[in-house]
């Protein structure tokens, strides 16, 4: 379990930054990382780090306000029934 815990960290703090990154390139004028990826990345497991950057970057608060956090909300409810559910990971 220790590992998918920090792989679950790695994967959120990558999509933090890619979501930072996209930010730039808008800031700068530059070919941007698509909505679809972004989406992507947090649905895969990224949601954390893409609802931070969202706060942080103030990037994709429109298109995405509520989006991110209902990703966000499925994967939690997914994670505790996981864990909850699973004896292998309990023991």
């Amino acid at each position: 379990m220790k590992q998918f815990i920090v792989l679950f960290i790695i994967f959120n703090i990558i999509t933090f930054f890619i979501f930072g990154i996209d930010k730039l390139l808008a800031r700068t004028g530059r070919k941007r990382i698509s909505e679809r990826t972004l989406l992507i990345l947090a649905l895969l497991g990224g949601s954390v780090g893409a609802v931070f950057a969202q706060k942080l970057f103030r990037h994709k608060t429109q298109k995405f306000r509520y989006i991110l956090w209902i990703i966000l909300v499925i994967q939690f409810i997914l994670f505790e029934l996981f864990w909850n559910y699973t004896p292998a990971l309990t023991a």
